[in-house]
């Protein structure tokens, strides 16, 4: 018996029915494509047939190939503000971004498919080749642009696996040319201001001297101490304050300014004091075999100066009275040199050992007198300041007097860069 609900009921046509489980049919199949194709994407990622990655998405999980990705990957390298190039084994230029191009100042057609070598200058090739023996590595050299102009770049390097090429590497080029004019600035601001430094220096060593050679005027006035031994320490004095001012002269004049070019300076501190000590009509002759481009800094510069400063004045006081004629020597040279200039086996003065030997043929040195104790402040001050160099000192007294001394620097302080 029919309730009266089902008997308000209109009966659904046979045909709607139909259509709607014709539409139902299509829907599964429709799904059932696309899981098959689902399934069949899976399978190739899987077993490798195909590279992608799976992502999480606002839809649910998305496929993202690499030749989406290579995309991506295009647009950053294009839009990057470094210049990038990808070469082969033989440094064949295989593809580079627009900022390389730019780099070189020509058309980045004309770049693809040139040897990299073309625009690299010709003294960094050796250094650029050295970077292709690593994996990865970092360096920089000059590039050669359009027109022949170098580029300073910072390079980094890494090398590829590819497919269809043995070896591959990609180049990341950093350019320098800003960084390199500021830190000429700034190079340039330090050299002024170690310059100036060494200006104050002297002018204060200077005004040391003229206020010892004002005091020693004092006591020169009076007769009774004319000829003591206050006024031989006034000038003795002013002389080691003057040995360490022509120091800083030199520095402040010369090209360098950590490093001292070792013997135009000895030249101009002996002429100082043959002029000071200046034996009346005597012909005591100065006789220097001098090493050219030997550099010291100042920790050596300052006590060796002394050293020398001590020694002539010690031969120009004590070794000819009486006396006419006499000479002086002073010899300066690496020990790799040998004992003199004409027969120097390393040019330059590069090596680390040094010798220096300042020596007179005049009445020679007194038997009492014992370097190990010596009892004169000069010698005192001379042992002082070969210790403070780690050297060795050793005296001769054939035909006059001999001081040999041997140095050894910590580096080539001569090498430049």
């Amino acid at each position: 018996m029919s309730s009266k609900a089902e008997k308000g009921q209109e009966p659904v046509p046979y045909k709607a029915l139909l259509d709607e489980n014709d539409a139902l049919r299509d829907e599964v199949e429709t799904l059932k494509a696309s899981l098959a194709e689902a399934e069949e994407l899976r399978r190739a990622i899987s077993e490798g047939d195909l590279d992608a990655l799976v992502i999480p998405g606002p839809q649910g999980k998305m496929i993202f190939t690499l030749d989406s990705a290579d995309y991506a990957y295009r647009v950053l390298v294009e839009t990057m503000n470094e210049g990038t190039a990808t070469l082969a084994c033989d440094g064949t230029i295989l593809y580079c971004n627009r900022h390389f191009a730019e780099l070189l100042r020509i058309p980045l057609p004309a770049i693809v498919g040139t040897s990299i070598y073309q625009f690299i200058a010709p003294e960094s090739t050796k250094i650029f080749k050295a970077l292709l023996e690593n994996e990865k590595s970092r360096g920089e050299i000059n590039l050669q642009a359009d027109g022949g102009k170098f580029l300073p770049v910072h390079l980094s390097i890494s090398l590829l696996q590819t497919r269809g090429f043995a070896n591959a590497w990609c180049l990341v080029v950093t350019d320098l040319t800003e960084q390199k004019k500021n830190e000429e600035i700034l190079a340039n601001i330090e050299t002024a201001r170690k310059k100036e430094i060494h200006h104050r220096i002297k002018n204060n060593l200077q005004v040391i001297s003229s206020l010892l050679d004002l005091q020693a005027e004092k006591f020169n006035n009076k007769g009774c101490i004319k000829d003591s031994e206050v006024l031989e320490a006034f000038r003795v004095s002013q002389d080691r304050v003057i040995s360490m001012a022509l120091i800083h002269e030199e520095l402040h004049e010369g090209g360098e300014i950590d490093t001292l070019s070792f013997s135009p300076y000895l030249e101009r501190l002996v002429e100082n004091l043959f002029h000071t000590y200046r034996l009346g009509d005597s012909s005591i002759s100065l006789n220097t075999d001098l090493e050219e481009d030997i550099f010291f800094d100042m920790d050596t510069a300052v006590p060796l100066g002394l050293i020398v400063n001590e020694l002539v004045s010690n031969s120009l006081k004590y070794a000819f009275p009486g006396r006419q004629k006499g000479e002086v020597q002073i010899k300066l040279f690496s020990q790799e040199a040998g004992n003199g200039l004409n027969d120097k086996k390393d040019p330059g003065g590069k090596a680390g050992r040094y010798t220096l030997i300042v020596s007179d043929n005049g009445t020679g040195i007194p038997e009492n007198i014992d370097l190990e104790n010596p009892d004169t402040l000069g010698l005192q001050l001379v042992s002082i300041l070969v210790d403070q160099l780690d050297g060795e000192i050793e005296l001769k007294r054939d035909n006059g007097t001999k001081f040999i001394i041997k140095i050894s620097t910590a580096e080539k302080l001569t090498d430049k860069f």
